[in-house]
């Protein structure tokens, strides 16, 4: 399930995922949110509080989540993945190797590190 996080900065946009997360969730969630966020700002600042194993994520939300990327590729400025899987953690801060944006892994500890840094626009 994704949930969106309110009380951030007005150009941030952030997710919590629990549980099991669908498609659905990334087309009636995600994927509108985004679209608002670069109709607005042309630019996304993006943080994802993931609470829920990478595992849990079906086949068609992983699909959704490649569209969403790619149909935005030039508008990812930040994305902060919050996290307490340390592979994703690190990973995270490898794809800002080959995003246009900078991407930073954080653990759940750190969230508020996370969303003060995404509140710094680039």
């Amino acid at each position: 399930m994704l949930r969106v996080i309110q009380n951030l900065p007005d150009h941030v946009f952030g997710v919590r995922a629990s549980g099991e997360v669908t498609a659905d969730d990334l087309k009636n969630v995600l994927l509108p949110e985004l679209e608002s966020l670069t109709d607005r700002y042309n630019e996304i600042y993006y943080l994802l509080l993931l609470e829920t194993e990478v595992q849990n994520f079906t086949a068609g939300a992983w699909v959704q989540d490649l569209i969403a990327g790619l149909k935005h590729f030039t508008a990812w400025k930040k994305m902060a993945i919050v996290t307490d899987q340390t592979a994703v953690e690190k990973f995270t801060d490898a794809f800002s190797y080959i995003s246009p944006g900078e991407a930073k892994g954080y653990e759940i500890s750190e969230l508020q590190e996370a969303i003060d840094w995404l509140s710094i626009k680039k």
